[in-house]
Parts: C-alpha cells; structure tokens; sequence
C-alpha cells in the first residue's frame, strides 16, 4: 500500500465519521441483529443499500451513540486500487490510535460500502467480530456481493439484508402522504387518496430515484438500471457468450410476469426461431438473472423435490414499472403487476413463497409460509365485481382449502369497486391490495 493510498484511506476514515448523515425515507427492513454477525446488505443495483448504511447510524445516534463511533467508508475510488486486506486493518489502527477510548469499551458500527474491491475483506471482517467490540455492515455492487458468495466466504459469520425497492408504505412515507393508523376505517376522501397512491406506484414503481419523474425520463432511467445489470452483473460477470439469448429470456419473462413458463418451452421456441442455444445454459441465464435481482421466480407447490423441478414456473419483475418496459401490446396489465406488488411484500415479510394449481385444475396465485407457522393463499384479482369472476376466485380458494386447511384464504382487489357483488364464502377475507399492503 502506497503513501498516497494511505493519505486517502485517513481522508475518507476522517470524513466517514464526521460529514453529517443525510436526511432519508426511513427503509422498514426485518434483520436480525446478532453478537459476532456482520449483516451483509445485498439487492437490486439502486435500490437503496447505500441509504440503507447511512439509516444505521442514524438510528444509533438517535439511540446515544457518539458521531466518532459510526463510520462509513465506501472503497469505489480511483485512488484506490487494487487494494487488499491490509488497507482495512490500517484503517482500524489509525481509527483506535485516535480514539483510543472507545477500544474494547464502546461499540463502533462500521459501514463499509463497495467492500468487494478490497482483496480478502472477508478474513478482516471475520478478525473483528472476534477481537473488536464492534458492528459491521457490509454492501456492495450485487456483482460480487450475492447471497451465496457472503454465505460462503464468511463461514456462516453473516446475515444477509435484502433490500428492496420502497414498498408501497415507504413510497407514501416519501412522498410526504400520511399512513392510516387504521386501514379499516378511513373516511371516502382518505380512501381515494390510498387507491389513487397505490394506482400511481403500480405504474411508477418504488426505485427511489425514479419517484416523482415524468414517464419518459422514468422509463430511461428505469432501463439504463436494466442495461447496467446485465451487463455488469450478468454479461461481465459470468462471461455470457450468447447475449441474444439472454436479452430474450428478459423481454419473455417481464413482458409475460406472472404467466407460467418453462425452460423446456423457451428453448424449443428459440431453437424454431434459429437461435440454438442449450437447455442448461438457459438454466444457467435464468438463475443468474435471480442472483442479480432484476427477476424472482415463484415455484409451484409440490410435495416432491422432483416434480419440482420440472413443474412450471412464474417469473415477476423486482419492480412493477419495469413490466412497462417490455409491454408491446400497450395495454398495462394491472392484475400482473399487483401480483407483483403482493410478491415483493411477502418477500420483505420473509415469507416462503409458491404458487398452488388445486385438485380441480384451478390456479392460486401465492400460497405463504411465514416463520411463525402461518400459512396464506392469496388470490389476486384487480376487478372481481364481475359475478362469473368472483365466483371462479371463490371457487379456486375453496377447493385450495383441501390441500392446506390451515391457511387463511384471501381474495385481493385493486380497489373497493372491485369487491365482489355477493358476500365471500365462510372464511374467506376480501381485501383491497392496498390495505393488505399496509396491515
């Protein structure tokens, strides 16, 4: 490590525990804080990791914590390169021959952002947890910082954080729009604001910076997101060879969201389409589009490990405004896009997620095992005031309940125009997604 690579890492530590932390939308994250755990912040590039460091130390500041003893460092520097795990311990001893109060005897959160570019950060961060009284929280671009690789790579000494775009409660936060305290009892007017809200983030989606933009800078900026992942996080990343059918499989999956899908049926189309490419590569393709976050896949519900695998699957955008991006039929499915939403928010609810195809042949859109032992099937359906349609939803949720007699059944509706004409059989809850959303 050089002079010069010195005078910079005693610039950021100096800056990193002094600059004043930004005022922030407040991210609403379940993490589990554990001694001798670093928490390893990963999701999709944009979504927010960065901010999501910075809300850390602000809430131990709020709680008492002194500003030296919280510390950001972010390695994506052109001064910095090549670095190795050495340049964090120089950085811990310059930190403690400063403050050498707080050593063993104060706690110090450490943030380090983009920590991936530094050559075998892992050891450093496994040493600490041992030997220092400390916290640390480690992102970074999603390229290197996957869930499996922090799972590998610290031993089992990291928990990870997924964050995602906002969810529909941080988007009003955001926007400056009052939460209800009581989603069952709100006035007409209060009611039209929270079905309006939600028909504005079903269209605009919650990357953050692209709130509040006009259609055509948020559709660019929203697709220079896609490129950038990709490129960086797919493409470079694992060396793809057949950009063509990696491009492919993207426009299939976000312009058919929520649509069972196949392998098998993706390779046989490109194959007529003069487009050879080989099943396990399209596996390949698929899984690495996952790791980066920019497509979830929900499996369907089977007993055996086997017919799993070649059951069908459903694919869902990481946001529901990037749907619009590979719609060429110009007309917005607003059924898909709140099955989306309902999927992203079991996801921040740790929820285990599939879909269900019932004895009789009929589909329920998600059925969720939480932690507790809950179970739901959720039925998504934007306008069920039609008599044949809420009676087919009805239907398909009473005939799940033989299969899983446990789980609480509900049908979702976009909005309260869209309840059902007739009152819901016994045990089954109609809701609008909105107030799901927010209970």
């Amino acid at each position: 490590m050089t002079a010069s690579q010195k005078a910079v890492l005693q610039e950021k530590l100096a800056l990193g525990m002094s600059q004043e932390l930004p005022v922030l939308t407040p991210r609403q994250v379940v993490m589990t804080l554990l001694p001798g755990k670093a928490q390893a912040v990963i999701g999709m590039r944009r979504a927010g990791k960065t901010c999501f460091l910075y809300q850390q130390m602000q809430e131990r500041l709020a709680q008492g914590a002194r500003r030296e003893q919280l510390i950001y460092l972010n390695f994506e520097d052109e001064r910095l390169p090549s670095l190795e795990a050495e340049a964090l311990t120089f950085v811990l001893d310059e930190y403690y021959r400063t403050h050498p109060a707080t050593r063993s005897k104060q706690k110090v959160l450490w943030c380090l952002d983009e920590v991936q570019l530094v050559k075998g950060w892992e050891s450093f961060v496994r040493r600490i947890l041992d030997t220092e009284k400390v916290e640390v929280f480690v992102s970074g671009s999603s390229a290197r910082m996957l869930s499996q690789e922090v799972a590998t790579s610290m031993r089992g000494r990291a928990l990870e954080v997924v964050i995602h775009p906002f969810s529909f409660r941080e988007v009003l936060t955001h926007q400056g729009l009052p939460v209800p305290d009581d989603v069952a009892v709100l006035t007409p007017a209060k009611r039209s604001r929270m079905e309006k809200a939600l028909t504005d983030y079903l269209v605009g989606g919650g990357f953050p910076e692209t709130i509040g933009l006009p259609p055509d800078a948020r559709a660019r900026l929203l697709q220079s997101y896609v490129d950038v992942a990709l490129l960086r996080d797919v493409v470079e990343r694992h060396q793809v060879a057949n950009v063509s059918a990696l491009r492919f499989l993207v426009r299939h999956l976000l312009a058919n969201a929520g649509s069972p899908f196949s392998v098998q049926k993706i390779h046989n189309f490109l194959t007529t389409q003069g487009m050879p490419v080989a099943k396990n590569t399209l596996h390949d393709l698929l899984a690495h589009l996952e790791e980066a976050f920019l497509v979830r896949t929900v499996w369907m519900e089977s007993a055996s490990e086997r017919q799993r695998m070649v059951n069908p699957r459903k694919a869902y955008p990481i946001d529901p405004a990037l749907m619009a991006l590979y719609d060429r039929s110009g007309r917005a499915n607003t059924g898909h896009m709140l099955e989306t939403l309902v999927l992203l928010e079991l996801e921040r609810r740790r929820a285990a997620v599939t879909w269900v195809r019932t004895p009789a042949g009929y589909e329920i859109d998600f059925l969720a095992r939480h932690a507790d032992g809950r179970q739901e099937l959720i039925q998504v359906c934007a306008d069920a005031s039609d008599p044949a349609t809420a009676e087919r939803e009805f239907r398909a949720l009473a005939d799940a309940t033989t299969s899983f007699p446990r789980a609480k059944r509900t049908l979702l509706t976009l909005h309260q125009t869209g309840f059902p004409k007739t009152s819901p059989p016994a045990k089954i809850e109609v809701q609008t997604a909105w107030q799901w959303l927010l209970t």
